[in-house]
């Protein structure tokens, strides 16, 4: 791993069985990601982003090359230290929010701190402060079914920083948000990577988005043909 590097992607190819050959997803990607940016994998359906983004969250594993993600080598993750790295270090952002319908909204945001055991003191304080970032302590008793699409990407915003975790990854957050939600969640997650200097990662083709990226990085066909820092 390059000094400072929170991420460092090397020769990466993924691919997938399909019919009586095989897909190519990724092909021969390099990169590198340094702690506090804010940056996106951009590119059409297809062109590799998800792919990409499930192997830096240890959701996925490459064919060949390697990642080295928060000091901890692909080769070198069986399935418990990569669920070890998800629970302690890696927040998740999805487009279908994946909260737990039956329960509040404060237990949804509590449960990353459950699977790591924190103290219910400790748990109560760090849950109504990320509600507090996304602007829902007055929702904490509410369910999903009752919420907005806003409201409820929002949650997941929480969950997701609650532990405050080193590296959020974002796939199409604002995917199934009107324009006015999609840049109030944008707002508060550019808010949070400059207190927390939490690293954003994003997967993304939504032109709101990448308006907001530092840096930007273009898939086409599972290769980067572009890579670029954004002045702001």
């Amino acid at each position: 791993m390059k000094n400072g590097s929170i991420i460092t992607i090397e020769s990466l190819i993924k691919s997938f069985p399909i019919g009586g050959g095989e897909f190519t997803a990724l092909n021969g990607i390099s990169l590198n990601f340094e702690k506090g940016e804010f940056s996106g994998i951009v590119g059409p359906s297809g062109s590799g982003k998800t792919t990409l983004l499930n192997i830096l969250g240890s959701l996925d594993s490459p064919t060949k090359g390697q990642t080295i993600v928060l000091g901890t080598a692909s080769d070198q993750m069986s399935p418990r230290v990569a669920a070890m790295l998800r629970k302690k270090h890696i927040g998740f952002i999805f487009q279908t929010y994946n909260l737990m319908p039956v329960y509040t909204v404060f237990e949804n945001v509590e449960f990353p701190l459950l699977l790591l055991k924190t103290p219910a003191a400790e748990r109560k304080k760090a849950v109504l402060e990320a509600l507090e970032w996304v602007g829902l302590t007055d929702k904490i008793k509410s369910k999903p079914p009752q919420l907005s699409g806003g409201e409820s990407q929002r949650v997941a915003i929480a969950r997701a920083m609650v532990k405050k975790p080193d590296l959020v990854l974002a796939d199409e957050p604002t995917a199934n948000l009107d324009a006015e939600n999609s840049h109030h969640i944008l707002q508060t997650m550019e808010k949070l990577n400059k207190e927390l200097q939490t690293t954003f990662v994003f997967a993304t083709h939504d032109e709101k988005v990448i308006g907001y990226l530092r840096r930007i990085i273009r898939l086409e066909d599972g290769k980067v043909v572009s890579d670029e820092n954004i002045k702001k």
